[in-house]
Order: C-alpha cells, then structure tokens, then sequence
C-alpha cells in the first residue's frame, strides 16, 4: 500500500450520508421542480408539463423586484460594514493578550450563536431607545451585527496560521509596520477576509428573524416570500422566487469555498 493512499468508507457510512444529503436537498428538488410546472394549481403529482413562463410573471412583479432591490442593497451594506469592522477586529485580537480578550471573542460570537428571534428583540429594544424609525439603516445595522462574525471567524483563524517569525523577519529586514501588514499579512488574510464578506453577503440577503424585528414597513425577499405563502394562487411564481434566493445564497457560499480553497496554509495564504 502506498503511503498516500487513504482507507475508503465503508459503504453504510456512505450510504448515511447520501441519505443526510437527500434529506436536506429533497424539500429545495420539490421547489425547484414546481418552479417549472405547467400547471398553476400548487404541487399536482405528476407534473402537467414544462415552463418557464413563471420566471417572466416572477419579474413582472413590482412588488418583488422592490424587495429583491432592496435585499441586494441591505446585503451589499452590511457585508462591507463586516469587512471593516470584522477585519479590524481580529487584528485587535489574533495576536494580544489583554484583560477581557475572552469576554470580547465571546462578544462577537453571541449574535450568531443566539436564536434569531432574541437578536431581534434586543435590536428592536435598542433602536427604539436610539429613537431610530424602521427602515434601511435599522435593518443593515441588524443584519450587521450577525454578519461581523463571519468576516471576524475567517480573518482570526487565517492570522493565527501565519507566523509570527514571517512578521518578525520582514521587521529585522528593515521593513516598517505599515509595510509589514502590506507585503505580509494583507496578503496572507486576503482571501479570508473576502470569503468572509461574500459568506456575509449570502447570509443577509436570505435572513428573515431579525428583519421582521427591524425593518418595519420595509419589505425584503425573504420577508415577501414569506408573505406570498398566503396566496395560494400565486404558489407558482412563490417557487420561482424561491428557487432564485436559493441560487443567490449558495453561488456565494460555493465561491467563498473555492477561494479559501488551498490557501489554509503559510504558502498558499501568502502567495
């Protein structure tokens, strides 16, 4: 045997996890198949025929193209508030020890980790001390606030893989901090510090909790989405809409993936 060579699973193990796929993907195949149903009736087994003349009633809905507007703004907004607040965070943190480290690694945890729906309840409790109406900015601080530790997780654990010789050797050889962090730790965190703001962007566009909580007469994609489920009659055009925040949220996610791709190590970070 090659040293190289890697045990294979065992087939039950494959087989649990092909089925954990199906299991997750089976309710996103029902939408996406319904999305190109003939008929307008919502989800008729077998399938009448196919089309595409959903996707063209989807964007003739004003009301949608409003939403998904509004969505792509909020999105854009926060993921480049995360960048720089989430960025400038890690750098604070990676590398110093002082009083409260902990506690403010915790901090910016708390967001993500919290149920949704208590995020919005303290949001909505703080905007209202603030004397601050619903609307666009309420929303992109509440999404914000979540999507910072995306960005904060990424950059943190890519600087703690570069080492602290590579930075002390540029030091020695006449470099100054600026250009240091230029030619040394800018490259080294790039790839993270996009992928985080891309995995934030994904996030923001398809939240709902804490948009509900914030945005008030405001209406995102998903927020819409979820009001289409009322109308039965408008089922149709609800997978299509569905089908596209989909491919909004997990292009992103694929492309984050793909970016941070072999650059785990010094080597790849840096080059």
């Amino acid at each position: 045997m090659h040293s190289d060579d890697k045990p294979k699973a065992p087939w039950l193990l494959k087989l649990a996890v092909a089925a954990g796929m199906l299991f997750m993907l089976f309710p996103i195949l029902v939408i996406a198949m319904y999305a190109f149903n003939d008929e307008s009736s919502a989800f008729t087994f077998p399938l009448s025929g196919f089309t595409l003349k959903w996707f063209s009633k989807a964007f003739e809905r004003s009301d949608m193209l409003q939403a998904a507007l509004l969505s792509l703004e909020v999105a854009t907004l926060a993921s480049l508030l995360a960048i720089v607040l989430g960025t400038m965070a890690a750098l604070a943190v990676y590398r110093r020890e002082f009083p409260g480290r902990e506690t403010l690694h915790l901090m910016f945890n708390l967001p993500i980790a919290l149920p949704g729906i208590i995020t919005g309840i303290a949001l909505l409790s703080s905007l209202r001390l603030l004397d601050l109406e619903p609307g666009l900015l309420t929303i992109v601080i509440g999404h914000t606030t979540f999507c910072v530790v995306m960005v904060y997780n990424n950059v943190v654990a890519r600087l703690r893989r570069i080492p602290v010789s590579l930075i002390e050797c540029s030091m020695d050889l006449g470099s100054n901090a600026f250009q240091t962090f230029r030619h040394i730790v800018l490259p080294g965190m790039a790839t993270a510090v996009l992928a985080g703001g891309i995995l934030a962007f994904a996030l923001s566009f398809d939240e709902i909790i804490v948009t509900t909580f914030t945005a008030g007469s405001q209406r995102t994609l998903p927020v819409w989405l979820l009001n289409q489920l009322t109308k039965p009659r408008d089922m149709p055009v609800t997978n299509v809409v569905a089908l596209l925040i989909t491919l909004v949220t997990t292009i992103p996610i694929i492309a984050a993936y793909r970016m941070t791709m072999g650059t785990e190590g010094t080597e790849g970070a840096v080059k």
